[in-house]
């Protein structure tokens, strides 16, 4: 770790400011918690001119229920909001059991929901020192032009590894973007894109300022599970989300998604094909043949390519099998 580089610290009092400050400094960043970023400028990944700190932006935290039953998140609730908040306990468990599993108290209490969703992706050949990449030639995500990963490949395949995208996917998030002059809502997983390089859709500008759930439908049940080197602090080798409901014993609803296996979070598809059918074994074995076709875990973390997507198999048929009773 290195002492951080020289930049200008703004600190807006709304989005409108700051999506100001972005437009008027296309370099500069976002801060709010600071967890994944600030290891990032100490390990001189990263050299912004500006940090723009959402710290001060008033309702930026904001938990709000409306009428037809959706709910409102404000991006910069922190993950220790997220796993505590009356509201979110009683009506989506499942993501405050997935900010429960993100990182360490610490990191909590200062990681919020729009830096979670927003969070760089992860790389063994990437999240090192100056000197230990530039030895390396440093890689495709960042001063190279070879990803070590895939030496004979174009394109970067480091991991996105966040907590609450998963959950969010299989709910049915959407997301609101806003810039200097316009915003726009678009479903979460149109946020991101299948390169570990460039794995954000964000416009030059822009910023994540709110995340929309719609109201569940009847009998719906939601759960998640991560797999990590230690039992706590890590980021998830593989992790699943699993949202189901069930009518007459048989799928209804079968929503699954995935972190920390591709370069972008996945929403499974192929599942809307289980609805009227039995959680069974055949069921939960066709569920595991789908995750292992479309996870696409590489050599960018510590362990082997094939026990993640192992993992992301087992973890799949054993949520699935829990969250319908059998």
């Amino acid at each position: 770790m290195h002492a951080l580089s020289d930049f200008s610290l703004q600190r807006p009092s709304s989005l409108a400011e700051a999506a100001a400050m972005l437009a008027a400094e296309p370099a500069a960043r976002l801060v709010a918690g600071g967890t994944d970023l600030l290891p990032n400028l100490r390990r001189g990944l990263e050299r912004p001119p500006v940090l723009v700190d959402l710290s001060g932006v008033i309702g930026f935290d904001l938990v709000q229920e409306a009428a037809d039953g959706s709910i409102l998140l404000g991006a910069g609730l922190t993950l220790a909001a997220l796993m505590t908040h009356a509201t979110i306990m009683a009506r989506l468990p499942a993501l405050a059991a997935a900010a429960r599993a993100a990182a360490g108290p610490g990191h909590r209490s200062a990681a919020t929901l729009g830096g979670n969703l927003c969070q760089d992706t992860r790389c063994v050949f990437y999240n090192q020192s100056e000197w230990w990449r530039a030895s390396n030639d440093y890689c495709l995500k960042r001063g190279g032009e070879t990803c070590h990963v895939a030496p004979q490949g174009a394109r970067c395949h480091a991991a996105f590894s966040g907590d609450l995208s998963p959950v969010l996917l299989v709910l049915g998030a959407q997301v609101e973007l806003q810039a200097a002059g316009s915003r726009r809502w678009l479903p979460l997983a149109g946020l991101y894109r299948d390169d570990g390089a460039a794995h954000l859709t964000l416009a030059s500008g822009e910023l994540l300022t709110q995340v929309c759930l719609p109201a569940a439908p009847p009998g719906q049940v939601c759960g998640y599970r991560k797999a990590r080197v230690r039992g706590a602090i890590d980021f998830p080798l593989a992790a699943v989300a699993i949202s189901l409901a069930l009518e007459h014993g048989r799928v209804a609803l079968l929503a699954i998604g995935l972190s920390g296996t591709n370069a972008h979070p996945l929403l499974l598809t192929g599942t809307g094909d289980c609805v009227g059918l039995a959680v069974d074994d055949a069921l939960l074995a066709r569920v595991a043949k789908l995750v292992q076709q479309q996870v696409s875990p590489m050599r960018s973390t510590a362990t082997p390519s094939n026990y993640r997507r192992q993992v992301a198999a087992a973890l799949t048929r054993r949520l699935l099998r829990e969250l319908a009773g059998t």
